[in-house]
């Protein structure tokens, strides 16, 4: 919970329902604010620049959180962006079920890593940021088991990378996962209730 009545506000520089509902959900009052950020295009610059992807998802959450700071320079603004990357290949979010069906038949019987990173950023200047790593490994699972799985879900899974939700059914698609829940969720809690703590803006 918030540390007082002049706590300061605090802003998701981010139209995610996921990163929104983990905030909400661990007590925080957050405002939504998206940020109108190129996300391809940086990806698409950054890695012509020889950029791992955590240097990519580092720069597209900072970028996203200085936007949202020039309109609201007195709040907190979070950022945060996450890459898949399998193998040196950047899967992005599927725009359709057919491409989400593409992306679930490649990473199939593979293991992948998604990288999380977040920064906090207040008037302009990038006061917080953190990078975290979770490592999973899809089991072989069949075409009919896509098809399935994908019927059930329906156009949610195009809202997230890789065409999963590890918190519902997407489960079903893992042999192994390792790493912290919140990272794969999209927002590495923990460490960001850490900073918001140091800094009176949560309870101690």
């Amino acid at each position: 919970m918030n540390s007082g009545e002049d706590a300061a506000e605090l802003v998701l520089a981010s139209a995610s329902a996921s990163r929104a509902a983990v905030l909400r959900q661990a007590g925080l009052a957050i405002r939504q604010v998206p940020a109108g950020v190129d996300e391809e295009e940086v990806k698409h610059s950054l890695r012509a620049e020889g950029a791992d992807a955590a240097h990519v998802a580092t720069a597209l959450a900072d970028l996203k959180a200085q936007q949202v700071s020039r309109r609201h320079p007195d709040a907190f603004v979070i950022g945060a962006d996450q890459m898949l990357d399998c193998n040196g290949v950047w899967f992005d979010k599927p725009p359709d079920l057919d491409h989400a069906r593409a992306h679930l038949a490649s990473l199939r019987g593979r293991t992948h890593e998604l990288i999380t990173a977040a920064v906090v950023v207040r008037a302009g200047a990038r006061l917080w940021q953190h990078v975290d790593r979770a490592t999973l490994t899809m089991r072989p699972f069949s075409d009919a088991f896509i098809d399935g799985y994908l019927e059930a879900v329906g156009a949610e899974v195009c809202g997230t990378v890789g065409a999963y939700r590890l918190e519902g059914l997407g489960s079903q698609l893992f042999s192994r996962v390792e790493g912290d829940f919140f990272t794969i969720l999209g927002l590495p809690l923990l460490p960001l209730l850490g900073f918001l703590r140091g800094h009176g803006i949560v309870a101690e």
